[in-house]
């Protein structure tokens, strides 16, 4: 079994902070990265930006305990998750700016072992043509030793924390390998059954 102790979460919004801060209560180590000032330091003060029922507890105590920061800089992590937001532009192509900028943010950090894990809700290939394409470019090993997979999130507002655990999973990586490293990655937070894929098909669904 692969050990997993360090997360570095990449956007503190809707799905990263909730995500962060049960990863923090669960016992790993989790740095919540944003770009925003007012959003790390409202995080470090155990506080919360967003609206969402009984995440003002969890984070207080993932804080409290020491196992939750926020910065505006990655650092080194056992898992990078990537939860930006990818809103739509004009004639409704979507902005991937946001995943590019954060998958360079974290890419001098990203070494052998580490498994990358877009939850972003993207459109078909981004996985593979964005983030493992960065990646690349910056000379880690996407074939045998970065582990890169997607998997959509699916949760409810106002029910997050509980489907955060509940609910089932799509894992998709950009191989084999991938695949089976994230999917072990969320058995050991997920109640609900986690399906194994490829990216694509985890993008499609």
């Amino acid at each position: 079994m692969r050990n997993f102790n360090k997360i570095c979460v990449i956007g503190l919004g809707y799905i990263g902070l909730p995500t962060a801060s049960l990863l923090g209560t669960k016992g790993y180590e989790v740095l919540g990265i944003d770009v925003s000032d007012k959003v790390v330091d409202t995080i470090n003060r155990g506080e919360i930006h967003i609206v969402e029922p009984d995440l003002d507890l969890l984070v207080k105590s993932a804080v409290n305990s020491g196992k939750l920061k926020a910065s505006k800089t990655p650092s080194e992590a056992d898992v990078f998750i990537i939860a930006v937001p990818t809103p739509f532009k004009e004639g409704h192509k979507p902005d991937l700016s946001y995943v590019e900028s954060a998958t360079r943010a974290i890419a001098p950090y990203v070494k052998k072992g580490n498994l990358v894990i877009l939850e972003s809700t993207s459109p078909v290939g981004t996985t593979d043509d964005c983030v493992a394409a960065i990646l690349k470019d910056y000379g880690h090993d996407i074939v045998n030793d970065v582990f890169i997979a997607h998997c959509p999130e699916r949760v409810l507002p106002g029910r997050i924390l509980i489907e955060l655990i509940q609910n089932d999973r799509i894992v998709g990586g950009i191989n084999e390998k991938s695949t089976e490293v994230a999917s072990s990655f969320y058995r050991e937070f997920v109640s609900g059954a986690v399906l194994e894929t490829n990216a694509k098909t985890a993008e499609l669904s």
